[in-house]
C-alpha cells in the first residue's frame, strides 16, 4: 500500500472496496422553494425534474435539478427556512459545487449573473477558465468553461499527466502550458478554446 500522507497522482483504476462509476447527484440543504428555484432553475437553468416529500425527513420537500448531462443537484427545501448569505463551512461541509458552461458564453453569463444582482468573479485556473457566483444561501458556485475540448472519458488522464508536467517543470499550479503538453504526450488533439484572459485569483474564497 503506498504512504497516503503524499499519495501518486495518475488516472490508473485503484483497486477499491466499491469503484463507483460516476456521479450521480449532489444534494444540498436548502432554504424556500421560491428562492431555491429562482437561483437553479432560473438563474442557471436547470430544468426542475422532480418535487416530491423528503423520504426521511417529512418536514422538508426534496427538489431535483438537472444539470445538463443527467446529473442531478437535489435540496432539501421547506418554506420554515429563511435564505441566508454567510455560509460558515466546517471541515467534512461542502465548499463550492462546480458547474460546465458554455466556452462562448462567459462574458454574456458574467453580465447576466451582474444584472440579476449576483456576484461574478472571473478567474483563470490554468487548467480551466472560471466564474463564480452564489446561490441564495451563501454557497460559493463555480462555473467551468474548459479550456480545451477534452474527451470526459480521458479528462482524469489529461489532467494527472499535466500535474506530472506541473512537478517535472516546479510550478506551484497547472498552468495552460502544462494542459497542452500533457495532450501532446497522450496524443489527443483537443481543440484549444479562446476564453481570455483573467487574474488567477488564488486565494478566491479562503
Amino acid at each position: 500500500m503506498s504512504d497516503l500522507s503524499d499519495p501518486p497522482v495518475d488516472a490508473d483504476s485503484p483497486d477499491s472496496v466499491v469503484g463507483v462509476e460516476g456521479t450521480d447527484h449532489i444534494t444540498i440543504e436548502g432554504t424556500s422553494v421560491e428562492d431555491t428555484v429562482e437561483f437553479y432553475r432560473d438563474i442557471l437553468g436547470m430544468p426542475l425534474v422532480l418535487r416530491q416529500p423528503n423520504l426521511d425527513r417529512s418536514e422538508l420537500t426534496h427538489l431535483y435539478f438537472d444539470t445538463g448531462d443527467g446529473r442531478l443537484l437535489t435540496a432539501f427545501v421547506s418554506d420554515e427556512r429563511e435564505s441566508t448569505d454567510d455560509p460558515e463551512p466546517d471541515r467534512g461541509d461542502v465548499h463550492h459545487v462546480a458547474y460546465r458552461i458554455d466556452h462562448r458564453r462567459v462574458g454574456e453569463i458574467r453580465e447576466g449573473l451582474r444584472e440579476a444582482g449576483y456576484p461574478a468573479d472571473e478567474y483563470d485556473r490554468g487548467a480551466f477558465h472560471a466564474l463564480y457566483t452564489e446561490d441564495n444561501n451563501g454557497l460559493t458556485v463555480e462555473l467551468v468553461a474548459d479550456k480545451f475540448a477534452i474527451p470526459d472519458d480521458r479528462r482524469g488522464e489529461v489532467l494527472a499527466r499535466a500535474h506530472a508536467r506541473r512537478v517535472d517543470d516546479g510550478a506551484e499550479f497547472v498552468a495552460s502550458k502544462h494542459m497542452r503538453a500533457a495532450l501532446d504526450d497522450l496524443g489527443i488533439d483537443a481543440e484549444e478554446r479562446d476564453i481570455g484572459t483573467a487574474a488567477a485569483g488564488r486565494d478566491y474564497g479562503g
